[in-house]
């Protein structure tokens, strides 16, 4: 199985390549390379994960759509006139919307109702591309929440060090349920999606859910920290949510869903739970924190 990602240098990339059970996996970069230049024809499948996802600068919402749906389906058109035989596409679970406040879990044949460009961006994508579906072109498209691990950059990596220098956080007592995907996890579930031609739309993330408390505390006993995890008074959260609401809303908020269909499907359970992930993305932080002096 010849395998071509496209979006060189990602996070995602690094850890599929270490750890897929394949091994003819090459990368190309988009910024460096037009579509119709790229030779598909080299190749069984495409693993696509160039986009733009949240930026700390401001991004027009058409930059969004011009790299995540129009820049995709080049791609997808190209690769199916090449031969390619499955087109596997990297979404997010933002397609669904934001977070949300009732008890019934979204699952892959909820409705979207995306809310920020990042979403819509990716959702138009996912619809384009079911268009381009026939028998000899799979798509399988991958919904995942917050990825991380190895290498991983952004909100987690800035946990991790918000928790490696603070002993005392206001943490304490949430009860929200977020789900996450270890890297590793996710490499498993995407080879299997590759071994089993598998078409449709697939929610992958590890087992559980788990509150922000829960993380946290994932986070220090992997840095081996003893950690005071206090509760803020509900005005401070008040007073937050009116300044920075969507900020507030990644630690605080609930954004809880299930993949029965996915995990049965794909005859597939994700071997490691959420705690030996956070232990093994500490761990390699550690090692190259180490290394760096």
């Amino acid at each position: 199985m010849r395998i071509l990602i496209t979006g060189a240098g990602s996070f995602v990339g690094a850890n599929f390549r270490k750890y897929s059970k394949f091994e003819n996996i090459d990368e190309v970069s988009l910024l460096d390379f037009d579509p119709v230049d790229i030779h598909f024809e080299n190749y069984d499948v495409v693993l696509h994960l160039a986009a733009i996802v949240h930026q700390s600068h401001k991004i027009e919402e058409e930059e969004y759509f011009k790299v995540n749906r129009d820049l995709c389906l080049e791609v997808a058109s190209q690769a199916k006139k090449s031969g390619i035989s499955q087109f596997v596409f990297l979404s997010t679970l933002k397609v669904y919307g934001g977070f949300v406040n009732s008890t019934e879990l979204r699952n892959e044949d909820s409705e979207c109702f995306p809310e920020d460009a990042y979403g819509k961006s990716k959702y138009a994508a996912e619809q384009e591309l079911r268009k381009l579906e026939d028998d000899n072109f799979t798509v399988s498209i991958i919904r995942t929440p917050l990825v991380y691990g190895e290498g991983v950059k952004a909100n987690m990596i800035y946990l991790v060090k918000l928790v490696e220098r603070f002993p005392l956080l206001p943490f304490g007592k949430i009860d929200n349920r977020r789900n996450f995907t270890f890297a590793e996890n996710l490499v498993g579930f995407i080879d299997r999606i590759i071994e089993k031609n598998a078409s449709g739309v697939f929610i992958t993330m590890d087992n559980s859910a788990h509150s922000t408390t829960e993380l946290v505390t994932f986070i220090s006993k992997a840095l081996g920290k003893n950690m005071i995890l206090f509760k803020l008074p509900g005005l401070f959260l008040k007073l937050g949510y009116f300044f920075a609401s969507e900020k507030l809303d990644r630690l605080f908020g609930s954004m809880e869903f299930e993949n029965i269909r996915t995990r049965q499907e794909l005859d597939f359970n994700p071997p490691f739970l959420t705690e030996e992930g956070i232990k093994r993305m500490v761990d390699f932080y550690l090692l190259n924190k180490k290394q760096k002096g």
